[in-house]
């Protein structure tokens, strides 16, 4: 088997895969890219058992057909140290041996049998619903900061994908904050719901092409598939009950905060810094269209106050919130205005754009602290 390539081809197709490659794996097979080359076209697979991603190119010129199991870590640090050229694979099946040869020089490394690679899971009784690329992207982009790191709590530690006739929600929580991000330009089989684990979400967000192309998504009960022209992944799906996260979205918030978004972002860095560094703890204090933001770190004796101006509908009030979970909150939210919908300080506040993107809805819900604690 005998295949020739240009490098960077190669290095990029390679990289969009090889975030799924785990270190301290117990299987060496594991940290390896499977090469498998038909006719014109090599496909390359990388694995962790939980998460399988598969890209296709087009080589130069290729002899023959055939797998290997070829190192990650060492064809990726050559392919990155190498100048743009095109790159000779000689593989010997009998001894599994790889040559490498480029216009400066030849290398040979050892490889590993195709037939101990994992295998790819069947996708049996899979439902099946498309969304464009950036449309996926944009749902990860809203939702995986606000997943839980909590393992005890598996069902928080991935994304919501809930289906239904009328759209897709994405939904993410840590029990501290609550996104839900809608698409209504999905059309969804049926009524279901699964949850996504995290590490392919990352893969996927930052391999697909952020465009219109359309990707088919096709799920069962144990495992995503998403596929395009040229790549395809598999993951597993969290085997755990999502929380009934409909039931601690208030239904009423009666008081609504209107603030320039990058005012409020940067007058609460400011803010943030003089906080107590375990609470992040800034106090919001509402009276009229002024808003008063303000920190403290007795232990330090820190203080910090700032006041911006607002719209605002509703009683005075002093809410105090995380000010970390906040900012990235407020970061992740689209254009210039947020609103800040409240009721009693002791009860959860809603961020929303004012303005609405076409075809999506994002609502974030914040756990207040308690004021001086």
């Amino acid at each position: 088997m005998r295949f020739i390539v240009t490098s960077s081809v190669l290095l990029k197709n390679l990289q969009q895969i090889g975030g799924v490659i785990s270190s301290n794996t117990v299987l060496s097979v594991l940290e390896d890219f499977l090469f498998e080359l038909k006719g014109n076209t090599l496909t390359l697979t990388a694995t962790d058992l939980e998460t399988m991603m598969r890209v296709q190119l087009e080589v130069n010129e290729s002899e023959g057909e055939g797998r290997i199991c070829i190192p990650s870590k060492i064809v990726l640090d050559y392919l990155k140290n190498l100048p743009e050229q095109p790159i000779t694979f000689s593989v010997n099946t009998n001894d599994l041996t790889i040559e490498m040869s480029s216009d400066v020089g030849k290398y040979k490394i050892g490889g590993e049998k195709a037939d101990d690679f994992p295998k790819e899971p069947i996708a049996n009784d899979t439902s099946s619903f498309t969304i464009s690329s950036i449309g996926l992207i944009e749902s990860i982009n809203n939702t995986l900061f606000a997943v839980s790191n909590d393992t005890l709590r598996p069902a928080m530690t991935g994304v919501y994908f809930e289906l239904t006739k009328t759209g897709i929600n994405f939904v993410s929580t840590d029990a501290h904050r609550l996104v839900q991000y809608r698409r209504t330009d999905v059309v969804c089989p049926n009524d279901n719901g699964f949850v996504v684990p995290k590490k392919p979400l990352q893969q996927l967000r930052s391999t697909l092409a952020a465009d219109e192309t359309m990707l088919k998504l096709s799920y069962n009960s144990s495992h995503l598939f998403v596929t395009n022209e040229k790549l395809s992944m598999s993951c597993r799906l969290i085997d755990a009950r999502f929380p009934d996260y409909k039931a601690v979205i208030p239904t009423d918030n009666p008081f609504k905060l209107t603030l320039t978004r990058t005012e409020f972002m940067s007058a609460l860095r400011r803010v943030s810094i003089f906080a107590n560094k375990t609470t992040n703890q800034v106090v919001l204090d509402i009276a009229g269209n002024k808003l008063q933001i303000s920190a403290q770190d007795i232990d330090f004796s820190y203080e910090g106050k700032e006041s911006l101006g607002c719209q605002y509908s509703g009683e005075d009030m002093k809410i105090a919130f995380n000010a970390k979970l906040m900012l990235e909150m407020v970061n992740n939210l689209s254009g210039d205005h947020v609103n800040l919908e409240l009721s009693t300080p002791t009860r959860a506040g809603i961020f929303k754009p004012v303005d609405k993107g076409d075809n999506e809805e994002i609502l974030m819900l914040l756990m207040p602290l308690m004021v001086g604690v």
